[in-house]
């Protein structure tokens, strides 16, 4: 009898547990985790056990090996003597060249094109939403595969390539621009242009806080021209400093010398920027639009001129609605890039498939193209939140 009254009491306190919700939700998490870790131990083991009846060897140590195999862009040495680990770093600095200067060039171009749209002139807008209803509508793959052909096919071959002052080219084999020959003179203005931008950036932040307190305008922008120009300037001319450049020349079928933008290098940051704009200019038009009209208004009857208005009322709080959808794109853009393996261009993704192809370690190279990724877009998601919340609006409600 004590027994039974026992079991009643227990299965009482069961449906009394069960009937909780938050109880049910302990539960079903354990149940997911416990499926979850079980797939996982499954699919582990059977990839393990595919792996050593095919005699293929795990781990990351074949990055240490002999890579053999050329890469045509880098920005740091690399020769085919180089280890697979240092294939894969020329991999990685190629992907972030090309998503930092796409970034920054389809921001400014996605500015343009989004307030043209909103623009009074008719042709203008018709012009801006053409540009935005063609490149929307179009597969980002075949735009890079347009670019890379009309860049190839238009331009003269590099015996008759385009001469501009003697100093550039341009061909179907890219541009070649010359490239700066580095001294200790030369770093030493690389410095102090570096300590001119972080003083300016200082600067500014100390006129924002003076023109709260005493409401009065600081000229900053002329300040911080004078001490990014006539700063390193100066240190120039005082330590008679002279630039020296490695011009680019042609030697047999190809040019020498200089910095040379090849034609994949190109048309990938082209298609990219192109594209990334297009969705861009419709996010800064809709976050234009989303300031009242009252906004501009009241700024124009302070004798505010249209650049002014939209420089330091509309654009600053359109800013709250433009960067969330903004980083997406941002995202985007760099999750696109891979498709550089389609015109040959030796991003991370390219390299990693060769490395893949000779040493049969494809689950390691797949992990570690994740991995970089992963971390390049939760980077950008961090500084764009971090953005986002420092221009969010304070207090009250």
């Amino acid at each position: 009898m004590p027994n039974s009254d026992l079991f009643k009491i227990s299965s009482s306190e069961f449906h009394r547990w069960w009937n909780s919700e938050r109880f049910r939700g302990i539960i079903y998490q354990l149940l997911l985790v416990m499926t979850v870790l079980i797939i996982g131990w499954i699919l582990v083991a059977n990839t393990l056990t595919n792996l050593d009846s095919r005699n293929i060897a795990t781990g990351f140590k074949f990055l240490d090996r002999e890579a053999g195999f050329g890469i045509s862009e880098h920005l740091i040495n690399y020769k085919p003597s180089d280890s697979y680990l240092r294939a894969f770093k020329v991999g990685l600095l190629n992907t972030l060249r090309v998503a930092t200067i796409g970034i920054v060039l389809a921001t400014i171009l996605g500015i343009i094109i989004g307030i043209a749209r909103l623009s009074r002139n008719w042709i203008v807008v018709r012009l801006a939403a053409t540009y935005i209803e063609a490149v929307r509508n179009v597969p980002v793959l075949l735009l890079l595969l347009f670019c890379y052909s009309i860049i190839t096919i238009s331009l003269p071959l590099t015996r008759v390539a385009f001469n501009l002052f003697d100093r550039i080219f341009v061909s179907n084999r890219g541009i070649h621009i010359p490239s700066l020959i580095w001294d200790i003179n030369s770093l030493i203005v690389l410095l102090t242009l570096v300590a001119s931008v972080l003083l300016s950036i200082g600067i500014g932040y100390w006129s924002h806080w003076h023109q709260k307190k005493d409401r009065r305008d600081f000229p900053i922008l002329l300040i911080s021209l004078i001490l990014i120009i006539g700063l390193p300037s100066l240190v120039f001319l005082m330590i008679g400093a002279k630039l020296s450049f490695d011009i680019p020349h042609l030697v047999g079928f190809n040019f020498t010398g200089g910095t040379t933008f090849s034609p994949e290098f190109i048309a990938l940051l082209l298609g990219l920027v192109i594209y990334t704009s297009a969705f861009i200019a419709e996010i800064v038009r809709s976050g234009i639009l989303s300031v009242s009209y009252g906004q501009t208004e009241a700024a124009l009857s302070l004798g505010l001129s249209n650049i002014q208005v939209l420089r330091l009322v509309v654009l600053p709080q359109s800013l709250r609605v433009i960067i969330p959808p903004l980083t997406n794109q941002y995202l985007n853009l760099v999750k696109n890039a891979p498709l550089a393996v389609s015109i040959g261009f030796p991003d991370l993704v390219s390299i990693a498939n060769t490395a893949i192809n000779q040493t049969g370690q494809a689950i390691e190279g797949v992990f570690i193209i994740m991995s970089i990724y992963l971390i390049i877009s939760l980077s950008i998601s961090f500084f764009m939140n971090w953005y986002n919340k420092r221009i969010a609006l304070r207090g009250g409600h």
